[in-house]
């Protein structure tokens, strides 16, 4: 099994492609090892020293690093991903996939709701998987857009300007009601 790895905007997470299916649909985020339980793979990444969180997508495993040095644990990390595959278990159990949050807007907003939704799901989502993260909407109020970053984007240097330059612009250009972007 040959293991590619690739850089993102935040240094402390890698992106690791299995040139296997991960999750097919859906995303999720484990910020820490006790949130994994429900993954054999996610758990057996947190075994290891200085993994402090693992994203998995459709086709890609992001693991975040704490203090360690990516030349000391790049080398365990893939050893688990390979192991993880060679058992067969499965990348999460009986938990769904995508992380249910709960959506805060009015409902007189829907329309303006749906044309955010489908911005980010055809023209932002793609574009942050391919550096191992994910945007998802969590709620609209007064003109503000409120988004959960996860994976690679949680605690990216540059995701505020992902946020301010690219995303806000986007959905200020289609959706006259937005003023702003925030991140939860």
């Amino acid at each position: 099994m040959f293991i590619q790895t690739e850089p993102t905007p935040n240094p402390a997470t890698l992106k690791f492609l299995p040139g296997r299916e991960v999750l097919g649909d859906g995303t999720v985020d484990y910020r820490s090892k006790a949130e994994a339980a429900d993954s054999p793979l996610a758990s057996r990444l947190f075994e290891i020293e200085g993994v402090t969180g693992v994203f998995l997508g459709s086709d890609f495993i992001s693991v975040t690093k704490g203090d360690a040095e990516w030349p000391h644990i790049r080398p365990a990390v893939l050893g688990a991903i390979m192991e993880h595959y060679m058992s067969g278990a499965p990348v999460v159990g009986s938990a769904d996939a995508e992380e249910g949050l709960e959506e805060h807007y009015d409902p007189e907003d829907e329309e303006t709701v749906r044309t955010i939704k489908e911005l980010l799901d055809t023209r932002v989502r793609p574009a942050v998987a391919n550096d191992g993260g994910d945007i998802t909407f969590y709620g609209f109020r007064d003109g503000v857009v409120y988004l959960h970053m996860r994976g690679a984007c949680s605690g990216c240097p540059s995701s505020t300007a992902t946020l301010r330059h690219g995303i806000e612009n986007l959905l200020k250009h289609f959706c006259p009601d937005v003023r702003e972007v925030q991140p939860v």
